[in-house]
């Protein structure tokens, strides 16, 4: 169905409607996607992206050229909110010319004078326009489209500007009869009465669409008992961004980082996919070198973490939900953001509560007697390539994970040098040099990891990450199998394979300060709701 014909129907049903404001094409294909039937291109949110006044500071063709993104990111009916038409009845017949060239299903237009300022500013001292003008305006619009289904809706100022119901009236009237497709009533009062007088005396002769902007409190169903056609959400879009741009920045300029906030936002790749990245992504195939193979996953989640009690009687330690969601869920999901989608979890203690679509899983049915080394071997054959090694049982800022993936270096570990005077500290490292703001410039190795040390002669944590490259990889395979060779081999655990690969290869550091909380005890459990 066309988009004219779409906006036609809805505004003509028995049902109530509703559309939503967008003011570019982003926001735009976002209320496509949670189903509303039509976009309102807001003046008020337009102007503000632009950063100007509503007082049609932005020109008419910056604005012709904004919906024209919306409508190309679309396939539902675009409103625009055409001010007064930019001008005269010339003004208003270029402006549906090229509406139609854009796929634009309807304008709406209010009847107030060039250049226009919102209503809700002085709206007392604004002055209305000439009702035949106003009329001889809605006339040049329909004589000119030349799609019968494009719409002209058009908004009474009345009430805004202190005239009362009589005026309403009579201007709702002489508009429909001039052709419009829709009266739009506007009223600036807390609560319905205005919209309500009206809708009695109106008595259904014509389509009534309406603004609830500053009467939000009132039941949705009172407007359906008016048989009001259509519900206009005018500017929630812009409001939400600026709401949430203010709290990210405030938060960026307190902390001078982005740890706090990378995981409040959505990732890059959901921009991606709202730009319809899927076709980008198989031209950079066809046309971009390969850059080698993805990364993969082993997640060690075999433990029930006894020390919490009752909470892991039934479930494992990685299955404890944080904020509602299970532990082992974040941890694959952040993966899944950073492009990490060939997973494997090793499983142990009540193997079978630990369940996922995003990863596979291998079962250690030793896990009461045996260690995380134990539970690495049994995965071996998923040790191959780029490969990625963490705990299932511990929280990670997905900036650790990031950064420890993408440095380079053989085999690497991430450190926590933000470790001194916590009650506990399991595995702690001594380093060829000690944390600095420069470490990422300064190449930093492992001189020595040891467990339940004491922390004068540690330079932070080991946070129970591992990545290496496919030399690495190799590697920690070859080792892993020599190991298990030996008679301790059940009772050994990933710190007592990071000695051994001290003995033949280099381990690169990567330093942090805090981003990661090992669930250990009621203490830390309580500690990640924050996390």
């Amino acid at each position: 169905m066309k988009k004219t014909t779409q906006l036609k129907t809805l505004i003509a049903g028995k049902r109530l409607q509703y559309i939503c404001e967008a003011h570019n094409g982003l926001s735009a294909k976002i209320v496509e996607e949670q189903g509303f039937p039509g976009i309102w291109a807001s003046g008020l949110a337009i102007s503000s992206a632009f950063g100007v006044r509503d007082n049609n500071e932005a020109s008419w063709t910056q604005v012709l050229e904004t919906i024209e993104f919306m409508s190309d990111a679309t396939t539902i009916p675009i409103l625009l909110d055409g001010d007064t038409g930019y001008g005269n009845f010339n003004n208003m017949q270029r402006l549906v010319k090229k509406l139609e060239q854009r796929d634009i299903a309807g304008v709406c237009i209010e009847d107030k004078l060039f250049p226009k300022t919102n209503s809700f500013i002085d709206s007392d001292s604004q002055p209305l326009a000439d009702i035949d003008e106003f009329c001889g305006k809605i006339k040049a619009g329909k004589d000119i489209q030349t799609d019968d289904d494009f719409c002209i809706v058009a908004r009474i100022e009345a009430f805004i500007a202190g005239w009362g119901l009589e005026e309403a009236l009579k201007r709702a009237e002489a508009y429909r009869r001039a052709g419009a497709d829709a009266i739009l009533v506007h009223s600036k009062k807390s609560h319905p009465a205005d919209i309500e007088m009206f809708m009695r005396e109106w008595e259904n002769r014509h389509p009534i669409v309406i603004v609830p902007t500053k009467y939000y409190s009132t039941p949705t169903q009172r407007f359906r008992e008016l048989n009001i056609s259509v519900i206009i959400w005018a500017n929630h879009m812009i409001r939400s961004c600026v709401a949430a741009m203010q709290k990210t920045v405030r938060q960026i300029y307190t902390d001078e980082s982005l740890v706090n906030v990378e995981d409040t936002i959505v990732p890059v790749s959901e921009l991606f996919r709202l730009q319809g990245a899927s076709t980008l992504q198989r031209a950079e195939k066809k046309y971009l070198p390969t850059k080698g193979a993805a990364h993969r996953a082993i997640i060690l989640a075999a433990s029930r973490g006894i020390e919490l009690g009752d909470m892991t009687a039934q479930i494992p330690k990685a299955m404890l939900k944080i904020n509602n969601v299970p532990i082992i869920t974040g941890t694959v999901n952040t993966l899944n953001k950073l492009g990490v989608k060939d997973i494997t979890v090793v499983r142990g203690y009540a193997a079978d509560r630990l369940k996922g679509a995003n990863f596979v899983t291998i079962d250690n049915a030793r896990h009461s007697q045996t260690k995380d080394l134990y539970s690495l071997y049994l995965a071996r054959t998923c040790v191959e390539g780029e490969i990625l090694i963490a705990y299932g049982d511990c929280m990670y800022r997905s900036h650790l994970i990031a950064d420890v993936l993408a440095f380079e270096g053989d085999i690497k570990i991430v450190v926590d040098a933000d470790f001194k005077g916590k009650s506990k500290s399991r595995d702690l490292v001594t380093c060829s040099r000690p944390y600095t703001n420069d470490f990422f410039i300064h190449r930093t190795t492992l001189k020595d990891i040891f467990v339940n040390s004491i922390q004068g002669d540690a330079h932070g944590e080991w946070t129970g990450l591992i990545a290496a490259n496919s030399k690495g990889t190799k590697c920690i395979k070859a080792t892993l199998e020599d190991m298990a060779a030996r008679d301790d081999f059940e009772s050994l655990s990933l710190t007592d394979l990071l000695k051994e690969l001290l003995r033949v290869v280099k381990i690169h550091v990567v330093y942090t300060k805090g981003g990661w909380l090992d669930i250990d005890n009621l203490s830390d459990f309580r500690l990640a709701g924050g996390f």
